[in-house]
């Protein structure tokens, strides 16, 4: 969805003019004899369907009002280019829709619309006098939502439940992490343009060249990407977090490398498209200090029994001290919050392969036989996300590949006339 944060400081002035100046010379007008009406040619049509100059207009300035910008009447050009693609893709998923008897109300489409008005603080109203200002019928934002909630309801209802994110996936996910948290890792945002064929691939450069400059004059990178973007990353603003090499594409980590500390990419091509990348960050790897907060439970007769016993009672760390209290043999100390490195090496694997809230094997000590109890574990390398994190992240990130391929799908099998 366009996020409309900007709105409120931009639409003075200058997107006025960028109204005036999306008018492209391919735009096919002929006034009535009144000057009331202007009747628009068609820019392409898909599967019988016609997509107008207006509408491509119209989605050309939603473009340009979310990057926020006043470009040059080559960089409307390219971005009209986008527009119409954008169109041509909703026009395809609508269709797909109606053949799934998917009806999204208009009542569902406006909440959504005043949902994403009041991230700015405006009202649904407020947001379409806006448009309507910087010329933007706002039917065009509604056609845009409609189509955006009912090809994502499809995907949802045909993949959704399909989809099966395996044990072994996750953990595979997270042995990943931990060994990229011990290389040199950077802070990548990117913009990917899909375009399979050479003659796309040109496009899409020139539409690259067209939102870096505007990137450069100050547009928000985060607002480019939720626009432009065909990677999943596009839903978090082209954010990849922290990654390490392995994690990119070699043309692009390449591109990356030679931006140092910092700086944004020219753009880069790859097999099936386009990116920009955004390097924000580089951070080298840190040295893993686990610290624990460990409370022994000791039993001053040296028996294992004794000690057996007292830890088939204790279900968690709050029950340590008080099964200790009800036998004179048993004593339980907390020793407080210790780095792994502090220990002994035998000491500091007995702690580490121990879960939070049970205890250690037994070992000796010089007055008794003891266990540890390990009640809180944290690492001074940046927190793995969770398993539910990492079990959403890879069903997102599978069902958005399926939804490209289906796009892409509807695409090739669709009669497409584009007018020159």
């Amino acid at each position: 969805m366009i996020p409309f944060r900007f709105l409120a400081s931009t639409l003075c002035g200058a997107l006025f003019t960028l109204a005036a100046c999306a008018q492209t010379p391919s735009t096919t007008v002929a006034s009535q004899d009144d000057g009331s009406q202007r009747i628009e040619g068609i820019a392409a049509i898909v599967n019988d369907q016609p997509i107008s100059y207006s509408d491509v207009r119209e989605r050309a300035r939603l473009l340009l009002l979310s990057l926020g910008s006043q470009p040059t009447q080559q960089d409307i050009l390219r971005i009209t280019s986008q527009a119409l693609e954008q169109l041509i893709d909703e026009k395809l998923q609508l269709e797909k829709a109606a053949e799934f008897e998917v009806e999204i109300a208009s009542e569902e489409v406006l909440a959504n619309i005043a949902d994403l008005a009041s991230q700015s603080g405006l009202s649904q109203d407020q947001l379409y006098q806006q448009l309507l200002a910087s010329g933007v019928n706002p039917r065009s934002l509604e056609d845009q939502t409609r189509a955006e909630i009912a090809w994502r309801r499809i995907m949802n209802g045909l993949y959704g439940s399909r989809i099966r994110v395996s044990e072994n996936q996750i953990k595979e996910r997270l042995d990943q992490l931990r060994l990229a948290s011990e290389e040199t890792q950077y802070r990548v945002a990117e913009i990917f343009l899909f375009a399979p064929d050479p003659t796309s691939q040109a496009q899409a450069v020139e539409a690259a060249n067209s939102i870096r400059a505007q990137l450069i004059e100050g547009a928000p990178f985060q607002v480019a990407a939720q626009r432009f973007s065909s990677a999943p990353t596009s839903a978090t603003g082209g954010d990849m977090g922290w990654v390490d090499l392995d994690d990119l594409e070699p043309e692009v980590a390449d591109a990356m490398l030679a931006l140092g500390n910092g700086g944004l990419s020219p753009p880069i091509v790859v097999v099936n498209g386009v990116y920009l990348v955004a390097l924000t960050g580089v951070r080298e790897p840190q040295e893993a200090d686990t610290q624990v907060s460990i409370t022994r439970l000791l039993a001053r007769d040296g028996s294992a029994d004794t000690l057996a016993a007292a830890t088939r009672e204790i279900t968690g760390c709050d029950d340590i001290e008080s099964v200790a209290d009800e036998s004179d043999t048993l004593q339980a100390a907390s020793l407080g919050r210790i780095s792994l490195n502090e220990l002994a090496p035998d000491a500091a694997e007995r702690i580490e392969s121990t879960a939070i809230g049970e205890a250690s094997v037994p070992f000796e000590t010089s007055t008794g036989l003891a266990v540890m109890y390990v009640c809180d574990r944290t690492s001074s390398i940046d927190s793995l996300p969770s398993e539910d994190q990492i079990e959403n992240q890879l069903f997102g990130r599978q069902l958005t590949m399926i939804s490209d391929r289906e796009l892409r799908n509807l695409r090739r099998e669709a009669t497409i006339i584009r007018r020159d």
